[in-house]
């Protein structure tokens, strides 16, 4: 379809085609999707590869591999095949643990269909195709309604939710505090909290800290990168 997969052009890293087990952050860990497909650098969709014994129009686990890994870098489509099967995922939608693995599929082929439809696919997927918008518009035509919310959007959402979960928790321990004050405690913690997290992913707090405090250990795990104090200790 027009994809250097190889990189016969001998492109640098960051303007190859296609990088074979491309690294994403999925759920604060790195993962691997085993091809995504690039133009200019930029991310348009990741291709999933089972072996042929995988049934992919019945096993979920796949599917919604595929899924995080779409949702994670805010790619709108991904692909799941083991040759035999294709399916074509929207990843816009947030995926679940108890999705059924039709959920979000806008395409699916078997082998035997790739004959009578390969004009369809290449005018979807080829590296022409994207470059010329059908891949856009396939994207924009095929957009799942129901239970499609952009990955900022979602968290934050969540953030919202925390919010009012933090305020009931404070002002039922705090009676005497303001309006303001108790805004201030809120956002206080939750900045807090976000910032901690950003550091377990960036490796400057050993990961999972926060959630040892929550299932009870009373200290938190000590950082892995020292920080060095104003007198150069």
């Amino acid at each position: 379809m027009g994809w250097d997969v190889s990189n016969r052009q001998g492109y640098a890293e960051a303007y190859k085609d296609v990088i074979h087990e491309d690294a994403i952050k999925v759920g604060g860990v790195t993962k691997a999707p085993d091809y995504c497909f690039r133009i200019g650098g930029a991310r348009k969709f990741f291709l999933e590869a089972k072996k042929p014994s995988i049934n992919i129009n019945e096993d979920i686990q796949p599917a919604y591999q595929l899924r995080r890994y779409g949702w994670s870098a805010k790619l709108p489509l991904s692909i799941l095949t083991d040759f035999e099967e294709l399916a074509v995922y929207d990843c816009r939608v947030k995926p679940e643990k108890t999705d059924k693995v039709s959920h979000s599929r806008i395409l699916y082929l078997r082998y035997t269909d790739y004959e009578t439809r390969w004009e369809e696919i290449s005018n979807i997927f080829s590296r022409d195709a994207i470059l010329k918008g059908s891949f856009d518009k396939y994207v924009e035509s095929n957009r799942i309604k129901k239970g499609t919310t952009e990955v900022d959007a979602s968290f934050l959402q969540e953030i919202e939710r925390w919010r009012e979960l933090l305020a009931y928790n404070i002002a039922l321990r705090n009676p005497d505090f303001s309006q303001r004050e108790l805004n201030f405690a809120v956002q206080q913690t939750i900045d807090r909290i976000v910032f901690l997290r950003i550091c377990e992913d960036r490796g400057m707090e050993l990961y999972g800290g926060l959630m040892a405090l929550k299932t009870g250990q009373r200290e938190r795990p000590r950082a892995c990168i020292s920080h060095k104090k104003g007198n150069g200790d």
